[in-house]
């Protein structure tokens, strides 16, 4: 009998199967942190209190349910951001591949895919960001100056109607940066570690204990890489004119200035280990999610 050739799947599935794990592993991860993430934007918000003091607080005053606000906004979030920085660092890493004749990537390589695909990505996104930050922070302010949106498309259409379409960018630059931060600490450190696991303990690869590592890794350089940014972006999206119309803060540097001088460098960091606990977590479930999909698929043909 004449060996069977094995169907390679449609073309355009090859083409759109990057983005497509990359947003439902992003999305799969959001489902499981979005409590850590309710939680970490209260205590950047200035909430008092330990995590665990803020959660309990949360779901005693507000209903365990209310730890889930905003999750339809996230999810939207990781349907267009994480789609596009996960495909596009794909993309990019195989044509630098190509043009490497195969050999692995240079960690400066690796950055630099990052920062592209997370500032492209982030792009894409800012508007379902700015629209999860509003929705998880309402309740944190006086009852006459709640937004009180019924959902995520209330939301945007009255952020259309009330600030114009660009009101759905604003602070988009931060947002960008931020994304940027994020995304070469943690796709640069993912790959870099996974390559030094597999060689030091000569695995295989796709063996589980690099794709592990390499995700602890990158949860790590994430957090430590963008906080910074994260806090000044929140600073901007939540803030409000006064009776005036002023708003406190004229931009990025401004807002980032502001609270150097205030309240020193530290402030940056305010909620590291809540920051660490949220974006850790996702960016491990991600990348787990990541690898495990092409197997699964392979399996059905895909």
């Amino acid at each position: 009998m004449a060996a069977q050739v094995e169907k390679k799947p449609p073309a355009a599935w090859l083409a759109v199967k990057p983005y497509f794990n990359g947003g439902v592993s992003g999305m799969a991860a959001t489902c499981i942190v979005q409590p850590i993430d309710m939680v970490k934007v209260r205590i950047q918000l200035g909430a008092q209190g330990g995590p665990l003091a803020v959660a309990s607080n949360i779901a005693k005053t507000e209903g365990f349910g209310s730890m889930y606000k905003g999750l339809s906004a996230g999810l939207l979030r990781q349907a267009t951001y994480t789609t596009a920085r996960m495909g596009l660092f794909s993309q990019f890493s195989s044509t630098l591949k190509t043009m490497n004749k195969g050999e692995n990537l240079p960690l400066w390589q690796k950055a630099g895919a990052g920062l592209a695909a997370g500032g492209l990505g982030a792009l894409v996104g800012t508007p379902a960001d700015l629209t999860l930050l509003r929705m998880q922070a309402d309740n944190t302010m006086p009852v006459e100056q709640r937004r009180n949106y019924k959902g995520v498309g209330d939301a945007f259409v009255r952020i259309v109607r009330e600030d114009g379409v660009g009101g759905l960018f604003r602070g988009a630059g931060p947002t960008i940066v931020r994304a940027m931060a994020l995304n070469m600490g943690m796709l640069a450190s993912n790959e870099q570690a996974k390559e030094m696991i597999q060689a030091a303990g000569g695995y295989e690869k796709g063996h589980p204990i690099p794709t592990l590592g390499g995700s602890f890794v990158a949860g790590f350089f994430a957090s430590a890489c963008s906080l910074p940014f994260d806090y000044v972006k929140t600073q901007l999206q939540k803030m409000k004119p006064d009776a005036e119309g002023k708003v406190p803060y004229a931009g990025f540097a401004d807002c980032a200035a502001k609270t150097l001088k205030n309240h020193g460098p530290l402030q940056f960091y305010s909620g590291f280990s809540t920051y660490v606990v949220r974006i850790a977590p996702h960016v491990v479930f991600t990348l787990m999610f990541l690898d495990a999909l092409p197997k699964l698929e392979k399996q059905v043909g895909l």
